[in-house]
């Protein structure tokens, strides 16, 4: 090597060196959120709304804001294909951050996937976030300290469905007697509620039929013409992906109903009623939030994120959609726990630790929602060492052939019901494991 080359090489390492630390330095203010995203497959609807308003949230607060107190928000994707194995591939290759950047919490989307990293997560102090899903008894935030169900826990699903027909029955007492089958997806997701709505049968005496429809969902004739010889009052949908459009195909021709079938939290959106036609009107759902584009957050990220053409949506016209405003309220629940915990260690970028504390210390009044324009948009919870989930209401929506129509107010759980259960699975798993439960008394929690 000459003189000449051996400068060369010096200036170039000296440059690889600048870069390496600008790079450092920029990471060092940023924080992260690995992102185990299905974009391909029978679920990919689903997933690329979810994940496409999660995304266009975080690009939201670092254009308007330059994100949460000066720390800019960043994320990476690994496609998991809602296949379990890889979304544990996913989870061990994103855990660690990214270019030093710290990992805020991990927001896998899948139940199989959370049940599969549920314990690492504990392990490596990472938060689990499974909004509107995931294991009911991780509720219970003394035993499952990073594991957090937002908004509305499986549990919780299916006993304000079952209110709500004991409410166009005329009450809880009118439900002895009624036909109600439950058509649910082969997969940790759909048999996640069967023994919860035993419960329920046998408390309120109606009769109960559990039917499984195999993963992905394409054929259910056998399920549906089962469902004609029993002739049930209702009919409750807990689907995932093609199996809600195929299911409401189905009962069209078997001559069910739609108005007497009702869908649960993944089968909701306009991407499961729309492929259906004429089958879906009537169609009846639940939804912890509307669709729709006029909440002033949807309309900041109209301005900042869509309109400059940055928005995550490949398909514009899925902008507002259920599955989008999901993706929306999950952003704005992950950010905002960012603030929260920022509020206790400090405006920089947090480890999940950290960030486990903000989760558990979020609250969301009326007041706060307003400022951030999401008032309507998610329902006020607030959450605690003891309670993990924090809302547990819902409300119904009817499909009238081209869009969602709200058609209930808010109908909540029967948590005190619920929590009895609750805790007892929790302890279950908590003796199984080893666990000695957290004194929730002793938890040091946020000044209101």
């Amino acid at each position: 090597m000459n003189f000449l080359s051996k400068h060369r090489w010096l200036w170039l390492a000296l440059g690889l060196g600048v870069a390496s630390l600008s790079t450092q330095v920029q990471a060092a203010n940023e924080q992260y959120f690995p992102l185990q995203s299905y974009r391909i497959g029978p679920y990919a609807a689903g997933g690329s709304g979810f994940f496409g308003g999660f995304i266009d949230y975080l690009q939201y607060i670092n254009a308007k804001e330059g994100g949460v107190n000066g720390v800019k928000l960043t994320w990476s994707e690994c496609e998991t294909e809602y296949v379990v194995e890889k979304g544990v591939e996913c989870y061990e290759r994103l855990k660690k951050g990214l270019n030093g950047a710290p990992a805020a919490a991990t927001n896998p989307l899948s139940v199989g996937i959370a049940y599969a990293t549920l314990e690492r997560s504990t392990t490596d102090k990472l938060p689990l976030i499974t909004i509107n899903h995931g294991r009911t008894d991780s509720t219970d935030g003394s035993v499952f300290p990073y594991a957090f169900p937002l908004q509305l826990n499986p549990y919780s699903e299916v006993s304000a469905i079952v209110n709500y027909i004991a409410q166009q029955s005329g009450g809880l007492d009118k439900l002895k007697g009624k036909k109600i089958v439950t058509l649910y997806h082969g997969s940790p997701y759909g048999k996640e509620t069967s023994p919860i709505l035993e419960l329920l049968a046998k408390k309120y005496g109606f009769e109960l039929t559990l039917l499984e429809v195999p993963h992905p969902g394409n054929e259910q004739q056998s399920q549906w013409l089962t469902i004609r010889r029993i002739k049930p009052d209702w009919v409750i949908l807990r689907g995932w992906g093609v199996m809600n459009p195929v299911a409401l195909k189905t009962a069209q021709k078997t001559g069910f109903p739609a108005d007497h079938i009702i869908g649960n939290i993944w089968s909701n959106s306009e991407d499961d009623a729309a492929p259906a036609g004429n089958a879906a009107k009537g169609f009846i759902s639940i939804t912890t939030h509307p669709s729709g584009t006029s909440f002033p957050v949807l309309q900041g990220i109209n301005q900042y994120v869509i309109k400059p053409g940055k928005g995550n949506l490949q398909d514009a016209k899925r902008f507002g959609n259920v599955y989008y405003n999901l993706g929306v309220v999950n952003g704005i629940l992950n950010v905002e726990a960012v603030r929260v915990a920022q509020a206790k260690f400090g405006k920089r970028p947090l480890t999940g630790e950290e960030v486990r504390w903000g989760f558990e210390n979020l609250k969301l009044d009326d007041a706060r929602l307003n400022e951030l324009g999401a008032l309507g948009l998610v329902q006020p919870l607030k959450l605690s060492c003891a309670d993990h989930e924090g809302g547990g209401a819902v409300r119904f929506q009817q499909w009238d052939g081209s869009k969602w129509k709200v058609i209930s107010d808010w109908v909540q759980a029967d948590r005190q019901l619920l929590r009895p259960i609750i805790e007892k699975s929790s302890h279950e798993y908590a003796k199984e494991k080893g666990i000695t439960p957290r004194d929730c008394s002793k938890e040091v929690v946020a000044a209101n």
